[in-house]
């Protein structure tokens, strides 16, 4: 680990935090997927959803910080990674509350049922 001296911070072993940070964004996508298929996007707050992003942001971004098997001192790759997998959860946040456009009325799927 390092000499007795250095401040280290530990959350769990490497492969642990590696395998959960791959897994859990898919775990993620599928929600909010299943969330807009069902429309229970709807039954609750930008809010909520929010702080429930943010807080994934938080554990995913400790998650690849402890890639290496320790939270701090963090190499400057994991940091960087990290806040690319935060600005990534806002990005899929922002989007998922968008909503479909309708079709216009000249627009050529508009008048075919199937959109062929």
């Amino acid at each position: 680990m390092g000499s007795p001296s250095t401040f280290e911070i530990v959350v769990m072993d490497g492969a642990t935090a590696s395998t959960l940070s791959q897994i859990l964004p898919l775990l993620l996508l599928t929600l909010m997927v299943e969330l807009r298929r069902t429309a229970l996007h709807r039954a609750f707050s930008v809010v909520i959803f929010g702080l429930f992003f943010f807080a994934f942001g938080i554990i995913e971004t400790v998650l690849v910080l402890s890639i290496d098997g320790m939270l701090y001192p963090f190499q400057w790759g994991d940091l960087l990674s990290a806040l690319a997998i935060f600005t990534l959860l806002t990005m899929i946040f922002v989007i998922s509350f968008i909503e479909p456009r309708a079709p216009r009325e000249g627009d050529p799927q508009a008048n075919d049922g199937n959109g062929l």
